[in-house]
């Protein structure tokens, strides 16, 4: 990549993927009259004094946002990326995979290949 080409990039990473998720996470922390599961699980911890929890609660919420961001702008034909599956061959992700990704990893793909804590918001969905 040219210098010019990895600025852009950049700045595509760092605006449309991690201040996306901060701007969520800060309004899911700092609306106070907010009704969302994430604000209020998160305002519930916060109030109960478990420091602890409350921390895992944002640590986990934080990446799925990010995550979230990342996809969103795949979603949005902001980001073109590519995958090697392991037969080898190699798909443009937005292109040759039908439907929203960032709908799926939100909605599916966490709960169902997650190694690690995860709170479902809406177990009665799916």
């Amino acid at each position: 990549m040219t210098k010019e080409e990895t600025i852009e990039f950049a700045k595509l990473l760092v605006q449309q993927i991690r201040d996306s998720a901060i701007k969520s996470c800060d309004v899911q922390l700092y609306t106070d009259n907010l009704k969302s599961p994430t604000a209020n699980r998160w305002r519930k911890a916060e109030n109960d004094g478990n420091k602890k929890r409350f921390g895992e609660m944002i640590i986990s919420d934080s990446v799925d946002s990010t995550i979230f961001f990342f996809l969103q702008a795949i979603d949005d034909g902001l980001l073109h990326i590519s995958f090697n599956t392991s037969n080898g061959k190699t798909i443009e992700v937005a292109g040759d995979i039908i439907g929203e990704l960032s709908g799926w990893y939100m909605g599916e793909w966490i709960s169902k290949y997650t190694n690690e804590r995860f709170i479902d918001d809406f177990p009665d969905i799916g």
